[in-house]
């Protein structure tokens, strides 16, 4: 095993990970679909409903609810599911946010590849993008 993929076990150890179907029908009860993925991923495979566009260099300053860079939907006992292409980005992020305090986030099994895959839906609205 490669140490990369040590490093990527180990943060998924501590991860409830869902399948997309549950992270559409939790995002649709209230939790915090975050995307990650770089304008060209989601340019190829589409935007996601509800999501919002979050870039992984300043994820943690956007949703640690004590940070002053946060955004107006932090607070501690958000759920939030991250989603990036494929389902591995995701999930270090995800580990890093439940370090940060926010104990309720997760990542997607297989990631926007696996959304397409079940047929999920995909929005025609443009991006939520928070910077």
């Amino acid at each position: 095993m490669s140490r990369v993929d040590d490093l990527l076990a180990r943060a998924r150890s501590g991860l409830d990970r869902v399948s997309p179907e549950q992270a559409w029908d939790e995002t649709r009860a209230g939790a915090l679909l975050v995307d990650t993925r770089t304008p060209s991923q989601r340019t190829r495979q589409g935007e996601l409903p509800g999501a919002l566009v979050i870039d992984r260099t300043v994820l943690e300053w956007r949703l640690d609810p004590t940070s002053p860079a946060r955004i107006p939907e932090a607070h501690d006992d958000l759920r939030i599911i991250v989603i990036c292409r494929q389902g591995y980005s995701s999930s270090f992020a995800a580990a890093s946010l439940q370090e940060v305090g926010l104990v309720r986030s997760t990542d997607v099994v297989g990631g926007v590849e696996a959304w397409l895959a079940a047929g999920l839906p995909l929005s025609h609205d443009p991006a939520d993008v928070r910077e």
